[in-house]
């Protein structure tokens, strides 16, 4: 397990939720808030282990919950299923490309206001629903499918500056002539 992968996960984002609870750009721009946890979700999912998945959830959510009007806790349970539907399923998923980050991307931050919204009514803490809620979700799933390959391209980065990387040596001298028969 690369630990520093995981620890990059959970600081972007920590740092996503504060930027999320602090700037009302997006929020005054479009309408809605654009979530980044899906996103990480997904990426977490297909490079990273349970271990990172399930702290990302636990992490993420509780983190997003007390900077939100959810109920504390109800995020996680939406994140981990996402995210783990998503591990069991890494092997078959082209992680390397764009269209499937973009779907992915999409499926995740579509489901995951989705699940929160059947918690929240199995709790009785319905929120209003209309033509407003419908856009939000729509911006929120654009934007998380928008994000998803950005989150890729961030990490692939990162772990290319920080990780080691072993160095590649054979035993075989390109300058070395090999003669063959007798001498």
């Amino acid at each position: 397990m690369n630990w520093l992968n995981s620890i990059l996960v959970l600081l972007v984002a920590f740092i996503a939720v504060f930027f999320e609870a602090t700037s009302n750009t997006p929020r005054h721009l479009l309408g809605a808030q654009i979530d980044l946890l899906p996103a990480l979700m997904v990426y977490a999912s297909l490079s990273s282990g349970l271990f990172t998945i399930t702290a990302l959830a636990i992490f993420g959510g509780l983190c997003f919950d007390s900077l939100s009007a959810n109920p504390l806790g109800i995020t996680i349970l939406p994140l981990f299923v996402i995210g783990y539907l998503i591990y069991l399923r890494r092997g078959l998923i082209l992680r390397e490309q764009l269209f499937a980050q973009l779907v992915l991307g999409l499926v995740a931050s579509a489901v995951v206001p989705g699940l929160i919204l059947l918690l929240l009514s199995i709790t009785r803490q319905m929120p209003a629903l209309g033509f407003e809620f419908v856009w939000q979700w729509l911006v929120m799933a654009v934007g998380g499918a928008v994000l998803t390959p950005v989150c890729f391209r961030l990490f692939d980065g990162l772990n290319h500056a920080l990780a080691y990387r072993p160095a590649v040596e054979t035993s075989f001298r390109l300058d070395r002539q090999i003669k063959r028969g007798r001498k």
